[in-house]
């Protein structure tokens, strides 16, 4: 079983949205659908707005659809894209 290194760009509805709220509420919804170690970083975008980059281990079998789809209802998130998506371990 392979497993993917997947890159996520989580962008909040504006400036004023709980950064950490969402970090907490992404990291418990990647956890769940079998996703591990997530992490996160913040990209400055404009005008204060930041983005959150998430940044987690994905079973490669795994469709990430059903997850970006729980991503995109969590509170104060305007969109959610991935970025980035590569084999990291196995055959």
């Amino acid at each position: 079983m392979a497993i993917a290194a997947v890159k996520i760009k989580i962008m909040p509805v504006s400036p004023e949205a709980d950064l950490e709220v969402i970090k907490d509420t992404a990291k418990s919804m990647i956890e769940s659908a079998d996703g591990k170690n997530p992490t996160f970083e913040e990209e400055p975008i404009a005008f204060g707005l930041k983005a959150i980059i998430a940044l987690f281990a994905w079973p490669e079998e795994k469709e990430l659809e059903e997850l970006e789809g729980k991503l995109k209802n969590i509170e104060d998130v305007n969109s959610v894209q991935v970025i980035d998506i590569r084999r990291a371990f196995g055959s």
